[in-house]
């Protein structure tokens, strides 16, 4: 079965050249032909011959694992993942026969070490991913393996690719727990979202009212006095089969003060529609959390949640049913 890796093109910096030269490439050891290198030591050695003066053997473990994760583990038939410069589009490929080949920087792209790839003409939003997917894209490493890649085929539809058992054990326990929040009165879930802003790390309010503008529940959060996040946030406790539309994402903007971002929660989906108009340039930022994700976010949290919660849905810690 194929495994999926992710290859960074310098914070998408570089990655129309990957997809325009159908490769993925990094940039340790450029210049050198790698195609006769059968040996991870013999890389690791190469890595520090070319930068003798790095003295630290930690960091030079570092380059030379990535260079041989990309040289020995991407193989024929796996399938990779590169983030564009706006980094909520993923595009996807699979790896060719033979794929290993030492390129130049004529095309633009510094990276001379290079691997073939078909690239898919779809393309992955980040936003309708799970929570822990969209944590493990957010990895610093330049080259790294993809270990839910269940979620992945099941998004390219190769769900033939993926265990099935995992899908569906994923699938119900999301449905089942879903189904427990929708138990809860609109105010009740509004104050459920209210905690759990909380939980993350936000000074968290609950506004919701009639003629409220949408607006639920407020947050600020500072990051160490670096950062300021004023947050506005619209609930909508759907069934699980509606799909938010583009008219109610962009209706919570006119609520969005200077400054502030947006977020849309629901126990739905949302249409591609209102994804397009949630990151819709010259607007504030809308973040959109579908069913899936809120179930992932609680899941994440659920000890910090209050206990009357708890008990209202009988839920435990890891949100197991009670």
């Amino acid at each position: 079965m194929p495994n999926v890796y992710c290859v960074r093109a310098m914070y998408g910096q570089y990655t129309s050249h990957f997809l325009q030269g159908a490769y993925v490439a990094i940039g340790w050891l450029n210049g050198q032909d790698l195609s006769q290198v059968n040996d991870r030591e013999e890389i690791r050695q190469r890595c520090r011959d070319a930068n003798p003066q790095l003295t630290s053997n930690l960091v030079l473990g570092q380059q030379a694992g990535q260079v041989s994760r990309f040289l020995f583990d991407i193989k024929p038939g796996d399938y990779v993942i590169t983030p564009a410069a706006d980094t909520s589009i993923l595009h996807y490929g699979q790896v060719e026969a033979n794929p290993y080949f030492l390129g130049t920087d004529a095309d633009g792209c510094p990276f001379t070490q290079r691997k073939r790839v078909r690239w898919s003409p779809g393309v992955l939003r980040r936003s309708t991913l799970s929570i822990p997917m969209q944590n493990t894209l957010g990895s610093s490493l330049t080259v790294f393996q993809i270990s839910n890649d269940a979620e992945f085929f099941e998004a390219i539809n190769r769900s033939d690719l993926a265990s099935p058992v995992v899908l569906e054990q994923t699938h119900d326990h999301t449905e089942q727990v879903l189904k427990r929040l929708l138990e809860l009165d609109p105010t009740e879930f509004e104050l459920l979202i209210m905690h759990l802003l909380t939980a993350i790390g936000f000074e968290a309010q609950h506004t919701g009212q009639p003629h409220d503008g949408g607006v639920d529940v407020r947050g600020l959060l500072n990051v160490a006095n670096m950062a300021r996040i004023q947050l506005i946030v619209q609930v909508k406790r759907y069934q699980l089969s509606a799909k938010i539309s583009a008219r109610e994402v962009k209706a919570l903007r006119s609520s969005i003060p200077a400054g502030a971002q947006g977020a849309f929660v629901t126990t739905a989906t949302f249409h591609s529609s209102a994804l397009d108009i949630a990151t819709e340039a010259g607007f504030p930022r809308i973040g959109t959390v579908n069913g899936r994700q809120l179930v992932d976010l609680l899941t994440e949290h659920w000890a910090d949640i209050p206990d009357e919660f708890k008990e209202r849905l009988h839920l435990k810690v890891g949100l197991i049913l009670a």
